[in-house]
């Protein structure tokens, strides 16, 4: 689709609905869409280029907006393939532009392709800038948000910000209404979670600019309420809760835990006005369920013994959060074993490698069922959540 930001420039991405799992891992029910920019003044630049799975389309917004003309640039902000697949083919196709990345960018484009770029590039550094004609670009590296090539581009005269993948959100271009922050946050804790430290250093940055318009590599361009958008990626990356409240998520083989972890939800429901949202780790996304780990202010996992240790999806949700950096979260703790309890110790071991894990004094073992004994037990646990 070719889309008009201002009159000298467009939108040319394109969205790919059909795809099931973006990076082979993550839900993406609505698609996704893979965006470029082109900036025609008296040079030409394209920033970015598309997947794979929709060059066709994009070459041909691309051949549409230039109108025979010839594109100078064009500007690698990000070398993963879900934006870099067409760098060759439109290489060779206009052998006289010239290809504007960093030092790390062409230290790695060649594990990617294989063509000669030889007197073709032009390096940038920070702040550096390319005049178009009456539009500027500079240049802020953006190293390890999420990769370490990575460098965002500033339009100096309209004030837009090409943020790579910063501020990206799961989903097509034009998908169904709903909340940015639900599918952007998720994006952002599965993608660039674990880097929190180098997304403030680009906030740090950003903040330096008069940004009027945001057009990052996935999701919708941002234009309006930028204050919103900016606070909520300070608070993900400083590893701040967003809501104050209490996220249960369990694993259950026999449903024993799951009505431990459905009784839990509903004392803690009649003790706090708090949201309080609950997840089965087998029958969810698992994206979802490390979104909503770093959401909420405080967490309760109930996972049963299993193998002398811990259930396969409750150690696989444990590794998600301690890869992508999970910290500064209250924690309590519920296992069930019928003769040797064992997720407990899996749990917390877990957690004491995390930093700033509050874990609750109070933790409750359940032996097979539901027992007046437990019962009780989840009461107190309940009551010290609460309290935490």
């Amino acid at each position: 689709m070719i889309r008009e930001i201002s009159k000298s420039i467009k939108y040319i991405g394109a969205d790919d609905p059909d795809i099931d799992l973006f990076e082979s891992q993550y839900d993406v029910p609505e698609g996704m869409c893979y965006n470029s920019y082109v900036i025609l003044d008296d040079k030409i630049a394209v920033l970015d280029t598309v997947d794979k799975r929709v060059t066709d389309e994009w070459l041909a917004n691309l051949d549409k907006v230039l109108d025979g003309r010839t594109p100078d640039y064009l500007v690698i902000n990000h070398l993963e393939p879900d934006h870099s697949s067409n760098i060759m083919k439109i290489a060779e196709k206009y052998p006289e532009m010239k290809l504007v990345g960093n030092a790390k960018t062409f230290a790695m484009l060649p594990q990617f392709f294989d063509f000669n770029i030889e007197g073709r590039t032009v390096a940038v550094k920070e702040g550096d800038i390319i005049d178009l004609g009456s539009h500027k670009l500079t240049f802020c590296m953006a190293p390890m948000v999420h990769w370490p090539e990575v460098m965002v581009t500033y339009e100096q005269t309209e004030g837009i910000l090409f943020s790579a993948d910063a501020f990206g959100k799961f989903g097509v271009m034009d998908a169904a209404p709903d909340d940015w922050a639900c599918e952007a946050r998720r994006y952002y804790f599965n993608i660039c979670g674990k880097y929190g430290m180098q997304v403030q250093a680009l906030l740090k940055k950003a903040s330096a600019l008069d940004i009027k318009t945001i057009c990052p590599l996935h999701g919708p361009i941002l234009s309006e309420n930028l204050g919103y958008y900016i606070g909520l990626y300070d608070t993900w990356s400083k590893y701040e809760p967003e809501t104050e409240g209490i996220f249960v998520v369990y694993s259950s083989i026999h449903g024993n835990t799951k009505q431990a972890a459905l009784k839990l939800y509903d004392m803690l429901k009649e003790r706090t006005d708090s949201k309080i949202a609950i997840s089965d780790l087998a029958r969810s996304d698992m994206g979802e369920n490390i979104e909503d780990a770093f959401r909420y202010s405080k967490m309760v996992m109930l996972s049963p013994s299993y193998d002398g240790g811990i259930f396969p999806i409750a150690n696989d949700f444990l590794h998600h959060l301690l890869i992508k950096g999970f910290k500064n979260r209250k924690v309590a703790i519920v296992e069930n074993g019928s003769w040797a309890p064992s997720a407990g110790k899996v749990m917390r071991e877990y957690f004491e490698k995390m930093k700033g894990i509050e874990l609750c004094d109070v933790s409750v073992t359940i032996k097979s069922t539901l027992k007046d004994d437990t019962i009780k037990k989840l009461e107190e646990l309940a009551d010290a959540v609460v309290k935490m």
